[in-house]
């Protein structure tokens, strides 16, 4: 490796951050095969030092792919005529965590589109439905932007950790993923209330969605180093054809690779999934994924009869190792690299 690139990672290795300089300097490499070749076992290794060879499982249930939001990249934008709207009724989702609870997950991600139809008073009895339902696992909440009240509400119901992806700390990359009527300042305050209030709150962006660079990057990196989140979710960008944004290139494999190294060593016991996404770009994604530093995997416990019309973008795999249903698959799939299957709430101690 390069002097000027191991002397950054030693420094983000003793220090916990960087200066803008030295993030530009590693990020500029995102692209290069050989720099992901000597970065990601050092990610492996940090992520093991914390974890173990252990895999963390979470049940996703996509709640609902209604959304009141326009979103120049997402297939659910609520101008999309072409998808195939629904909402899960709490008794689809409480059979779904069921068969989950079954399985030995001890950790439920209700996503959905921001869906005017789940409102605090629908959401919280829901909310204390399922905790009553099963008192032993975490409830995970990602489902967009509201008010810091209703945030409030959501914690004492007992939901504990809330995913809220940035997709971009630099404003002007913002204003170009999003139509006008949303708001930069209104992400970043929604993360600092989940923060504030006490929930794992945890961030994400894609990589290679239209407009990025490296100074977005930075500006990226310069965020989560400060704002230090609980849970990261990033993948690839890819491009749905009912979007703006049908003919963008794909987010690249080996650059994605590169920016979850670099996240788990910036946050060594963050928790990281190896997404969706990931797995539908690459043929092993799950293992590319670990081979990078994640460890988490988030099989889909949807009604399979819903899973297609979840289409944040074209192609997306939910079924195979991606389904809930086929935990054993999986569990062997990892088991071949050298990994185990931890199904319970899977979170650091010092969290």
């Amino acid at each position: 490796m390069r002097a000027d690139l191991a002397g950054a990672l030693d420094r983000l290795l003793g220090q916990g951050r960087l200066s803008e300089e030295d993030w530009r300097l590693l990020l500029n490499e995102r692209k290069a095969a050989d720099f992901l070749s000597e970065l990601a076992p050092m990610a492996q290794k940090t992520a093991q030092k914390t974890y173990g060879n252990r895999i963390y499982l979470r049940g996703l249930i996509e709640l609902t792919n209604i959304c009141g939001n326009n979103c120049y990249y997402c297939g659910i934008r609520r101008e999309n005529r072409e998808v195939r709207r629904y909402r899960l009724t709490p008794e689809e989702v409480s059979a779904a965590c069921a068969e989950g609870y079954a399985a030995g997950f001890r950790t439920f991600v209700l996503q959905g589109g921001e869906d005017p139809y789940w409102t605090d008073d629908r959401l919280r009895p829901f909310i204390q439905d399922l905790r009553a339902q099963f008192p032993e696992s975490v409830i995970t909440l990602s489902l967009g932007e509201r008010r810091r009240d209703s945030y409030e509400a959501l914690y004492a119901a007992g939901a504990r950790r809330y995913l809220l992806r940035h997709e971009t700390a630099d404003p002007e990359h913002y204003r170009r993923l999003h139509p006008p009527e949303m708001s930069y300042a209104r992400r970043m305050q929604a993360l600092t209330d989940l923060r504030d209030i006490g929930f794992q709150a945890g961030c994400g962006m894609m990589i290679g969605s239209p407009g990025q660079g490296t100074d977005q990057l930075v500006t990226d990196f310069l965020f989560m180093q400060d704002f230090q989140p609980q849970m990261v979710g990033l993948g690839p960008f890819i491009p749905h054809h009912a979007t703006p944004f049908a003919d963008e290139p794909a987010g690249g494999i080996d650059e994605t690779l590169v920016v979850l190294a670099l996240v788990r060593l910036l946050l060594p016991k963050v928790l990281l999934p190896a997404t969706t996404a990931l797995a539908t770009l690459h043929p092993h994604g799950h293992a590319a994924g670990i081979a990078s530093g994640c460890n988490v995997i988030m099989p889909n416990l949807s009604p399979p009869s819903v899973r297609r019309a979840y289409s944040l973008y074209d192609g997306k795999r939910a079924f195979g190792t991606e389904a809930a249903e086929n935990v054993a698959l999986l569990t062997a799939e990892l088991a071949q690299i050298g990994y185990s299957v931890a199904v319970d709430k899977g979170n650091h101690p010092d969290f």
